[in-house]
């Protein structure tokens, strides 16, 4: 038989990325109003960066979450490191991260999370990760690791880590505050209400207690959370969030507009204007959060570096009213 008579074989269809929301009717979404918009990355720099993360193998979770800021981040090389693989084992409805069978733990991950770090010049690093329930510690262990593996390669980068909920994993956080991050980041991402449908398999209060366990574990260590709006929440709910992360002694509030990854993710409610925006931001200071982003483009890295600058400046001039 010669080698032209061989039928072409089609092609290895890809792994849904979302298998859970296979079976979910499309969810249109509406059309972005002029606040939202923003350009598509083009930039040397974004290049270069992208290069970077593919040369070392790392995921950042500026791709897998689908970030609308990765053009103005990775311009600046400000790329948010997500560690523990780049499959999670949670399916919660806004996220654009693949679900499913996660990946194997990489043990030279945090060595090349350093790397990055370094070959970055960053002043400021941001690194989260998918959620691990399969892993005894939920990879408490490696993001205490890669903490160390940065301070060993970049030993004047500040480091804020946003850790998942370490549901049913007992010492998980005592390892990350251990690790002494500068910064300690668990997003509450809705209100209560919604969290049946919009976070399945975690716990409201679950996290509002891992929240203040961290500071009382280390109250020198920055505490940080964040929300999205237009999900479907009412404002009363947002004010009582905010009450709530003050009890638990948070520092840092972030709250930004929720965007629909894909028809198949839960349906944009409606879109939050600058305006409305700016009352929650003016409201949470005066809740007596240290530092508060509130836009519609806001993530919970997005100008990490330059908000935890603010951040360190609030806390001393609050310590110093004391005296």
């Amino acid at each position: 038989m010669s080698l032209t008579s061989i039928e072409p074989q089609p092609p290895v269809p890809e792994p849904v990325r979302h298998p859970e929301k296979a079976a979910r009717p499309d969810q249109p979404s509406p059309r972005k109003p002029p606040w939202i918009r923003v350009k598509a990355p083009t930039s040397p720099e974004y290049q270069a960066t992208r290069r970077l993360m593919r040369e070392l193998k790392l995921n950042t979770v500026c791709e897998e979450a689908a970030c609308p800021n990765i053009g103005e981040c990775w311009k600046e090389k400000h790329a948010t490191m997500m560690i523990l693989g780049a499959v999670c084992t949670r399916a919660c409805t806004f996220c654009n991260v693949a679900t499913g069978r996660p990946d194997q733990l990489d043990p030279h991950e945090p060595a090349r999370v350093g790397e990055a770090v370094a070959a970055l010049g960053l002043a400021h690093i941001v690194v989260t990760s998918v959620d691990r329930d399969d892993l005894d510690d939920g990879g408490a262990g490696h993001f205490a690791r890669t903490i160390a593996a940065i301070r060993a390669a970049a030993p004047e980068t500040t480091i804020e880590v946003l850790v998942p909920d370490f549901l049913r994993k007992e010492g998980a956080i005592e390892s990350v505050v251990a690790a002494k991050p500068d910064v300690l980041n668990h997003n509450l991402e809705t209100v209560p209400r919604l969290y049946g449908e919009v976070r399945p398999g975690a716990r409201y209060f679950h996290s509002l207690r891992l929240l203040d366990q961290a500071k009382r574990l280390d109250p020198a260590i920055f505490t940080k959370s964040g929300l999205m709006v237009g999900l479907g929440e009412a404002r009363t709910e947002v004010l009582q969030v905010m009450d709530d992360l003050r009890e638990a002694q948070v520092d840092f509030l972030t709250i930004g507009q929720y965007l629909q990854p894909t028809p198949k993710h839960h349906p944009i409610a409606g879109f939050v204007t600058p305006e409305e925006f700016e009352g929650y931001r003016r409201l949470a200071f005066g809740k007596g959060f240290l530092m508060v982003s509130a836009s519609p483009l806001t993530r919970s890295s997005y100008h990490a570096g330059e908000d935890f600058a603010r951040l360190k400046a609030a806390r001393a001039a609050a310590l110093a009213a004391r005296v």
